[in-house]
This record gives C-alpha cells, structure tokens and sequence, in this order.
C-alpha cells in the first residue's frame, strides 16, 4: 500500500468512527480553553474536567483571575498535579493578556507562546479548537499513532506534527488530531493494546511493531 493509499485509510476509517467529534476539554471561550489546556499537562482530561469548574467558578476571565492569589489558585488546581507551576503560569498569563492583549487570547503562536507556562502544543490546541486556525497538536496518543502507523519516524513531537502536517490535507487537520486521539485512547492505546481492535494499524501498520507485538503474545 502506497503512503497515499494509507493516508486516505486513515482518513476515511476515522471519519466512519468519529462522524461527530467531541472536544476531551470543557470550555467556553478561547480563555477558559486555554487554561484546561495549560491544566492538562502530565494530567488527564477526566480530572482537568473535574477541577475547571472549581476556578471558573471563581475566575472564568483574566480580570477576576487575578484578583486571586496564586496561593488560592493553587489550592484549587492541586488535584491535576504541578499546581505550583501551573498556578504562577495561570496568573502571570492572566495579568500579560490584560496587560498586552486587552484581556482577550491572541491568535498567533509567536503571542500565545510568550505567555507563561504555554508551549507551543498548548498553542496549537488553542489556535485550532478556539479559533479554527488550521494547527495540528500532537500529543503522546498521535505521537504514538504515527508511528505505529509508520506515517513518521517516532524521533520526536517536533518531527511528527510536520510529517503530519505534510501527509494530511491542511482543511482537515483540526478534526484529524481530535479524531486520532480518541481513537489513540479506544483502539490504539499504548497499555493494553489489542491489535486485533487496532484496524487501522493492523491494515497499514509498521511491520516491526506488529511483529513485536506478536512476539509478545506468544504463549
């Protein structure tokens, strides 16, 4: 099967599973999307989730954010993990969006990126889910997915969002990085896997990973 061939695989299986696609983060607005984005880092969506409604409760915009300290931020974020890191990023981006942005999220990775604790996947989240600028954020799930998929190398994110970006039509990337996750996460996951639900691995697959894979199931 030629790359083309498997790229239009891709493409076509995951419409077929994913017809509508669900947003993994609540939010609003580009502003509270983008602090559950900033949360998730080394978290799960499930918890973010669990734990946005908390601090929107109390700040669900920049000026009412900062009038907390990041002490009590803090406490509340404590659950999703690297709250101390997380609660400086939310205030000091909360403070730099009233400060140079008029309180608003701006729409360019080079802004996005000077605000504190946001890197460019945050970015690339935002851009794409918030503002529908064409980006594709590559997470653990699609890192994983196109590798296996041989359709990159695995070396690093950096490499993978560009293989990505160049194999995959640009019109349909905000739907394609959503739908690969949530097939990452049902089919393809990196524990428990069963190749046997993996169909698209199992159709375009890189022959290294499912020899291994069979290996490993040998009695």
């Amino acid at each position: 099967m030629t790359k083309q061939k498997k790229v239009d695989f891709v493409i076509k299986t995951l419409a077929e599973l994913y017809p509508t696609i669900p947003i993994p983060l609540e939010h609003k607005d580009p502003y509270t999307l983008l602090i559950a984005v900033l949360m998730s880092a080394q978290s799960t969506d499930v918890r973010v989730n669990q734990i946005t409604p908390l601090l929107f409760e109390k700040a669900d915009n920049p000026y009412d954010m900062i009038k907390l300290s990041v002490e009590e931020i803090r406490e509340i974020i404590k659950p999703v993990g690297l709250s101390p890191m997380k609660s400086k990023g939310i205030h000091g981006l909360s403070k730099i969006l009233i400060d140079k942005h008029h309180g608003k999220v701006p729409k360019t990775y080079k802004d996005l990126e000077e605000l504190p604790a946001v890197g460019h996947k945050t970015a690339a989240v935002v851009l794409s889910q918030a503002f529908g600028i064409p980006a594709f954020p590559v997470d653990t799930h699609i890192h994983r997915l196109m590798y296996r998929w041989n359709l990159s190398n695995g070396k690093n994110v950096v490499q993978t969002e560009k293989d990505a970006k160049r194999l995959f039509p640009k019109d349909l990337w905000n739907d394609l990085h959503l739908q690969i996750i949530w097939y990452g996460r049902q089919y393809s996951p990196a524990r428990g896997w069963d190749l046997e639900k993996d169909i698209i691995t199992k159709t375009i697959g890189r022959k290294s990973v499912i020899k291994e894979y069979n290996a490993k199931k040998k009695p």
